[in-house]
């Protein structure tokens, strides 16, 4: 009687163990994997928008812009785009936000595009305020790219219950949409100095999403060979479903980043990567990523208020123009900035035979 009740015990604890961490097994991802076809894109800001506020604030939504720029990517047959969401938005206005998310969407899907969306992020400024924003330092990267939560996480106790609200609420409104690709749930968590100071964000905003239990997979890019991030890597490594990772080095230094990476036997995604100036190119990266069905999403699509054209540590103090651009694929008006670039990769995307 006593092994009856034993067992039955170990099984409940089992059970809740399951039920409160549900990473998707490997079958399960593979299958996904294989339902979506060849992903490539890029992480994707109108622009029209300095930061994620500007993207997302009612004021300074640009739906004419975001249509027409989500246009050019449709024009050389990409599939995804990479979008980062602000919790700050949705706390000033909720529905409002809520409902141009689901516009958002619904331009990508008029646009043949698949997003995924990412939740937080540990890099650039860690401070900011909802209404408007800075207007871009004339040659400097993301001069006005925000993390979130940055240091209000650590200044303002409550501000864990906003977060939690906030991801749950954006996950339950679009845990069964079949316009999202995933859910990306944390930009390079540790960046800038945090280290594994972010593992306890990290930890809960996986929790809270598996709470709701979205249809979609769940990821966060792995860091590799960085070992400040140890314990944040150990974590990703069993909660995954897919994994994902960035990469700006040349091919050789990337396929070995891939070769390690595969031994966990899950679908790869590179969800950033193309820095010219450090031989990461669309020339030499995207075919290798192709020929190994790894997903393929670039750093920057037009040029535009993020300045993303310019190096990270190489500013040009009077704006001027680069003479190689660092991230981006097309100007404001439409124009590449490397027609061969955009024919290689519509030849890779199979868009030459529409």
């Amino acid at each position: 009687m006593r092994y009856g009740i034993l067992f039955i015990w170990l099984s409940c604890i089992m059970f809740s163990v399951q039920a409160n961490s549900p990473v998707w097994p490997k079958s399960k991802a593979e299958k996904w994997y294989k339902q979506q076809g060849w992903l490539s894109g890029a992480n994707f800001i109108p622009s029209t928008a300095i930061n994620q506020l500007e993207m997302w604030q009612a004021d300074t939504f640009d739906p004419k812009a975001i249509n027409r720029e989500l246009g050019y990517a449709e024009n050389i047959g990409v599939n995804t785009m990479r979008v980062f969401l602000h919790h700050k938005a949705w706390q000033t206005d909720q529905r409002g936000f809520i409902k141009r998310v689901d516009l958002f969407l619904s331009l990508c899907q008029k646009h043949h595009i698949k997003p995924m969306l990412v939740f937080f992020d540990d890099c650039w400024s860690p401070v900011y305020a909802a209404g408007k924003q800075p207007e871009p330092k004339p040659g400097i990267h993301n001069s006005g790219w925000l993390q979130d939560p940055g240091q209000y996480f650590y200044t303002e106790p409550k501000l864990q219950d906003t977060l939690e609200s906030y991801v749950k609420d954006v996950l339950t409104t679009f845990k069964d949409d079949k316009r999202i690709l995933m859910w990306d749930l944390y930009n390079e968590p540790g960046n800038n100095g945090h280290f594994d100071q972010s593992l306890d964000l990290l930890q809960k905003v996986f929790a809270w999403a598996r709470e709701v239990r979205p249809d979609q997979p769940l990821t966060v890019g792995y860091w590799i060979g960085a070992a400040p991030f140890a314990q944040i890597n150990a974590f990703l490594l069993t909660n995954d479903d897919v994994i994902t990772y960035h990469c700006y080095e040349d091919a050789e230094q990337h396929q070995l980043r891939i070769d390690m990476l595969k031994a966990y036997g899950r679908p790869l995604l590179c969800t950033e990567y193309m820095a010219r100036k450090r031989n990461s190119t669309f020339f030499n990266i995207m075919p290798l990523l192709k020929a190994q069905n790894i997903g393929a999403i670039n750093w920057g699509l037009v040029d535009g208020k993020t300045q993303t054209k310019y190096a990270w540590d190489e500013p040009i103090k009077d704006g001027g123009e680069p003479k190689l651009w660092f991230h981006d694929i097309f100007y404001k008006d439409g124009t590449p900035y490397d027609p061969k670039e955009t024919d290689m990769i519509k030849s890779l995307t199979n868009k030459n035979n529409d």
